[in-house]
């Protein structure tokens, strides 16, 4: 008798406690917040900061901040007024970096410049004025990479098929060049020609590409948008691997003196 009343003291203590129970921070933010961010819009993870009692919230690969009571919510940069960094910046790269050689490099076009070392994948548009714009100069003035494009259809409902027109193409790359830089369209493909647009596009919005071009690096960073020669080069620098420096002229070879002549 008395370990039932001892067995059911406890379990009564039990769910005494459990009743209880005060929500985690994290689960006030969430039941909070989660709801203001729009449809299907779903918190990632939560994370306090080491400034100001911040959380961060991670959503849709957007970086916000809110109060441990989740009342507020902040959308802007954290910067380090002793540094000048910028730490949402810094953050958001870091949560959006990738594995660049998970890549599926197969279903993307390869272009290889000089010896080809450098290594980088664009994710371009063949309606992408930007897009256009970086092959007709940044792409044309640097050397020694190796380019893989994924062609990824966001912008024209005629985008898909015009990418499954030049993937269909005897030459691709010389197709895509047609197109990008003289735009020359290519043939129309045959209706059983297949071509990776559907898997690409599920590739982008996996790494939540928004727009084009979208370019990634060897250590998985990334750069929205185009970019000048100059600041390519400087990126790649970044990684080791800077520009070859241009060959040095042989240095000029002095004139042999005449041969003196001697009389007899």
């Amino acid at each position: 008798m008395l370990n039932k009343k001892f067995a059911l003291l406890v379990m009564t203590g039990l769910f005494a406690g459990a009743a209880s129970a005060k929500p985690t921070v994290e689960e006030t933010i969430r039941k909070r917040v989660e709801p203001k961010l729009g449809k299907d819009v779903k918190i990632e993870s939560i994370k306090k900061t080491p400034y100001s009692g911040l959380y961060e919230i991670r959503a849709h690969g957007d970086i916000l901040y809110t109060d441990k009571q989740g009342k507020y919510l902040f959308f802007g940069q954290v910067i380090n007024t002793k540094t000048q960094r910028n730490l949402t910046k810094e953050r958001v790269e870091q949560i959006n970096m990738i594995k660049f050689n998970e890549l599926p490099f197969e279903h993307a076009l390869k272009l290889v410049k000089g010896d080809g070392k450098r290594m980088m994948a664009i994710f371009e548009d063949p309606n992408c004025g930007y897009c256009k714009r970086f092959r007709q100069t940044t792409l044309k003035e640097i050397d020694n990479v190796t380019v893989y494009t994924f062609m990824y259809n966001i912008l024209s409902e005629d985008s898909s098929a015009k990418s499954k027109n030049i993937w269909c193409s005897p030459d691709r790359n010389k197709a895509w060049d047609d197109w990008m830089l003289d735009n020359k369209a290519a043939p129309a493909a045959a209706a059983n020609c297949v071509n990776p647009n559907e898997k690409v596009f599920e590739l982008g919005r996996k790494l939540r590409i928004e727009g084009t071009p979208a370019i990634f690096f060897v250590d998985g960073s990334r750069i929205p948008g185009a970019i000048d020669t100059k600041g390519l080069e400087a990126k790649f620098t970044s990684l080791g691997m800077p520009a070859k420096p241009a060959a040095k002229p042989a240095p000029a070879v002095a004139a042999a003196a005449p041969a003196a002549v001697v009389k007899k």
